[in-house]
């Protein structure tokens, strides 16, 4: 199958490349595309109706796509033409040069890395590759990499600790991956050994949500300084069908569990698990892939600006600071307002436990009594 290619100018996406809530969308652009073709076949001048058209077409755009649900984000985040990491690399890293290996098993191919320039920074590139036709797809494991991968990760990232190199994370992947062989060799055990070395690691690092953040396939190159996803992505514990598999027995309630999850942009803003949101183009990231990719590249520099400006026993200092805060959540106190974060498991601890009675105990003691008292 020849490599599907994307959108550099924002046009319409081809025939059969609409997302279920699009459909509307689709209507319209067929429209367009119609009266076109009359005016080119006529001769006649229809650009006025053609304009009237396209500017209902922006307005339903904006319309869906201001307000997206948590499942809806879900399946633009895997859009089949979204932007993958191959296309950021061709449109913002110069000079790129892939290292492979991790010197213990195999080269997995699901993870890239390598040195390159990103608006006049020297940097370790790395990030999930999904593949980009079916057979890079199939050989990449649909970018669930596997622990090689991720020790390959942490190896090039110790080597740009080495030349004082910050390391920038492209994260895109629904989670690592769940097979026997990554198993055995211990998938657990490289994600939990590159959350301790990422969290010390005394270089900047900079990470970006640019599609899927599933689970620890995401946290393995996930532990930053900084973390920014686009709005049109997620991060998240798990993936919908996942959760909706464990809770519901059955994966058709994936709407729901994506609801549930809060895994969207805007929530996990709220929540404090992401530090920045970059605005995608309007339609998401595949109607202009160089668009977001400019944003993505400016956002890198500028925030490596920043991080570089920084002592480096500050920054860890820092960095350890963040992911400790993780999941808290803040209190308003009455005496002077002041606001403060305490984490929910001491919250909890201090907290004491009422005592809960089922319903069906407290009838059964009052049969009890009811027998004694006869």
């Amino acid at each position: 199958m020849a490599e599907t290619p994307v959108p550099r100018n924002g046009g319409p996406s081809p025939a059969g490349q609409y997302l279920e809530f699009e459909k509307p969308l689709a209507r319209i652009e067929q429209q367009i595309a119609e009266m076109e073709a009359i005016q080119a076949s006529s001769g006649r001048d229809h650009s006025e109706l053609i304009r009237s058209i396209r500017a209902q077409l922006m307005t339903e755009r904006r319309k869906i796509f201001a307000n997206l649900s948590a499942w809806e984000t879900v399946q633009v985040a895997r859009h089949p033409r979204r932007p993958l990491l191959p296309h950021y690399i061709d449109l913002i890293v110069k000079d790129f040069c892939e290292l492979k290996g991790d010197r213990n098993f195999r080269d997995d191919k699901a993870i890239v890395a390598g040195f390159g320039r990103i608006g006049g920074n020297k940097v370790m590139l790395i990030g999930h590759n999904k593949g980009r036709d079916t057979k890079e797809r199939i050989d990449n494991y649909f970018g669930m990499a596997h622990p090689e991968g991720y020790r390959k990760a942490l190896l090039k990232m110790r080597l740009a600790e080495k030349f004082r190199l910050p390391v920038v994370c492209l994260i895109d992947t629904a989670g690592a991956y769940p097979g026997i062989g990554a198993e055995e060799r211990g998938i657990a055990q490289a994600i939990a050994v590159n959350l301790l070395e990422m969290s010390r690691l005394r270089t900047p690092i900079v990470c970006v949500v640019i599609g899927e953040g599933g689970s620890g396939g995401a946290l393995g190159i996930g532990v930053g300084d900084r973390i920014a996803i686009l709005e049109h992505a997620y991060y998240s514990v798990i993936s919908p069908e996942g959760c909706a598999a464990i809770l519901w027995k059955s994966a058709e309630h994936a709407a729901k569990a994506a609801e549930a999850l809060r895994l969207t942009s805007k929530e996990l803003k709220r929540l404090r698990l992401v530090d920045d949101v970059l605005r995608e183009p309007l339609g998401g990231a595949h109607r202009d892939p160089a668009g977001m990719a400019a944003t993505v590249e400016k956002y890198i520099v500028e925030t490596l600006r920043d991080l570089k400006r920084v002592k480096t026993d500050t920054l860890l200092r820092r960095r350890y600071k963040r992911w400790r805060e993780i999941g808290s959540y803040f209190e308003h106190l009455e005496s002077g307002g002041e606001v403060r974060p305490r984490v929910r498991a001491a919250a909890r601890a201090a907290r004491p436990v009422p005592a809960v009675v089922p319903a069906a105990a407290v009838e059964a003691s009052r049969v009890v009594e009811m027998v004694k008292s006869t």
